[in-house]
């Protein structure tokens, strides 16, 4: 090496270090999710645990589980300043999306996908919980509900009619109402409609 590959490297040496310094790789050890900003303790490569800030998104927020990886950057090169700027699961993120999807996952195995084609799935393990004064489904077409069972806690009104796959609720009501059938004491009894004869 000459006088000046070794003036340079004399010179640009500790820059070059303090930027390699700069961003590290880790696994998550401990997360705190009681602060404004979320602290996670990282175990960087090559060194000790440090606690970091951990930037998210606005409106997206998540705490991840111990062993979840992470990059972490050291503010102006100060290690005592280190910011988390991505966590990432392997373990669990889910694989095979198509280009352009998104997927929002737990450990758990639910989802939300957006899927391609304007389709948007929900996987949950045991409720999908709504909470709210007034949901209001806007559906062009047709609403399917397959369930053994549908369950209101409150009336039902419906502007149009109620179909049961035989006939409408109008059409088995007057069929009922225009029924008689043999009395307990002999004879047969009026139709429901008009009272006991």
């Amino acid at each position: 090496m000459n006088d000046l590959g070794r003036v340079l490297q004399r010179t640009t040496g500790p820059l070059w270090r303090r930027i390699r310094l700069l961003l590290s790789r880790g696994t998550l050890r401990l997360v705190n999710d009681g602060t404004k900003l979320q602290e996670v303790q990282v175990a960087l490569l090559g060194g000790n645990p440090a606690w970091a800030e951990r930037f998210q998104q606005y409106g997206y927020t998540s705490h991840p589980l111990v062993g979840a990886e992470a990059i972490v950057v050291k503010v102006s090169g100060a290690s005592a300043h280190p910011v988390a700027l991505s966590v990432d699961d392997r373990r669990y993120r889910p694989k095979g999306l198509k280009p352009g999807e998104v997927c929002l996952y737990t450990d758990e195995g639910d989802e939300i996908r957006f899927k391609r084609g304007r389709v948007i799935s929900v996987i949950a393990g045991s409720k999908v919980e709504v909470t709210a004064p007034e949901a209001v489904f806007n559906c062009s077409t047709s609403v399917t509900l397959n369930t053994p069972k549908v369950i209101a806690t409150g009336d039902i009104e419906a502007a149009g009619q109620i179909r049961d796959g035989v006939g409408t609720m109008q059409g088995i009501r007057d069929t009922y109402n225009g029924h008689d059938h043999p009395g307990d004491s002999g004879g047969t009894t009026n139709a429901p409609n008009q009272g006991m004869g």
